[in-house]
């Protein structure tokens, strides 16, 4: 608390209530954090530069020869819990988990942060050896099945974590269909996200 002004408390804080246990790290998602402490994320900038420039946090890459800055860390001596040094990612986990995250954007019927939560869930299909294939086609027969709700009713609930796709990903991976259907499957999907993106602006939510 001697180190760090009040806001950049809060924000060390915060990466310690959402960063994986065993690592130290999160995710760097600035508008998360600006929406959680009501800053903006210039200001949120401003505090992760303070906090690395005190020793308590630093900024690092989850992959080589990526551009910017994907995690942030919190530095050993200020960590309540214990690290595991062998749990280091390799880059092809590290890639594994980034293309599920950006395979959760861009769908009208989502609302996912990619919370510490969802990462668990994507290192879990990574240490089963589940393609990332069958991810992106669970997503697309997910959120196939939540637009033809949200076509059919004027109030549904966005999907807000991977947790959703949980059983369609082991669905997706008994399937016996061509590669036909999923481009049909895709191309259905992009026709209705279309229809309710004119039709409401934006999908209504509860």
């Amino acid at each position: 608390m001697e180190l760090l002004s009040d806001a950049a408390f809060k924000l060390y804080i915060y990466v310690c209530l959402h960063a994986e246990r065993n690592t130290g790290c999160l995710d760097l998602v600035e508008t998360n954090m600006a929406r959680a402490l009501g800053k903006s994320p210039q200001l949120i900038q401003g505090y992760i530069e303070e906090i690395e420039r005190q020793g308590v946090c630093r900024r690092r890459h989850a992959a080589k020869n990526q551009g910017g800055y994907d995690q942030i860390e919190v530095c050993d001596d200020f960590w309540p819990y214990e690290k595991d040094s062998l749990r280091a990612r390799s880059d092809h986990e590290t890639q594994y988990l980034e293309r599920i995250r950006q395979l959760l954007t861009g769908h009208c019927c989502m609302a996912i942060a990619f919370t510490p939560a969802d990462r668990k869930l994507a290192l879990e299909f990574y240490q089963k050896g589940v393609p990332l294939e069958n991810v992106r086609r669970a997503i697309l027969l997910g959120c196939t099945r939540k637009c033809t709700t949200l076509r059919s009713t004027q109030v549904a609930e966005p999907i807000t974590s991977l947790q959703y796709f949980r059983a369609i990903v082991e669905e997706v991976g008994q399937l016996q269909v061509s590669a036909d259907y999923w481009r049909y499957l895709e191309l259905n999907l992009n026709r209705m996200e279309a229809e309710l993106t004119e039709k409401n602006g934006q999908p209504q939510t509860k």
